[in-house]
């Protein structure tokens, strides 16, 4: 199962992007054999301004035909990591090809995009940085397919 993660804004170096590109390498590695991955960054750019219902057209055109859409939302389902591991394994077995995974702009998704999502998760009711939410999604997304695999990097 294929995973996109479909971003608003460019990372650009430093140490945000170093561990994104860490936890999505351990992803990679570790999900390879579980049949998940490999994990792809799909980032968008309004450069014309036109604010979140632009971004919204940008995202949705990153977003491959037929593939689960998951919003990053803070109003969004907040779970654990075991449950989050078993939601992509649900996935998996249901044989879905392809999870996009999106996150907005420094104002959010667009409620019309957020709406059209098959699912929206919540990384607790904080807001978080639109950057720092990458990093965090790609250790969730290592975190799973460490959980999925049996290895030792998730303790209860």
């Amino acid at each position: 199962m294929r995973v996109q993660i479909c971003a608003v804004g460019r990372l650009r170096n430093g140490p945000e992007r170093d561990l994104y590109k860490d936890y999505l390498t351990r992803f990679d590695r570790t999900g390879r054999a579980l049949a998940l991955g490999p994990a792809q960054l799909i980032e968008v750019e309004d450069k014309k301004g036109g604010g979140m219902l632009a971004e919204a057209a940008l995202l949705q055109r990153a977003i491959p035909d037929g593939a689960l859409v998951c919003t990053l939302d803070e109003r969004g389902r907040v779970m654990s990591s075991p449950d989050f591991a078993r939601l992509l394994g649900t996935w998996r077995d249901q044989g879905r090809q392809d999870v996009s995974f999106v996150i907005g702009g420094a104002d959010g998704i667009d409620p019309a995009l957020r709406e059209t999502a098959d699912t929206s998760l919540s990384f607790g009711k904080m807001v978080w940085p639109h950057m720092l939410v990458r990093v965090m999604l790609a250790e969730q997304l290592y975190r799973a397919a460490s959980i999925l695999a049996g290895g030792p990097y998730h303790r209860t």
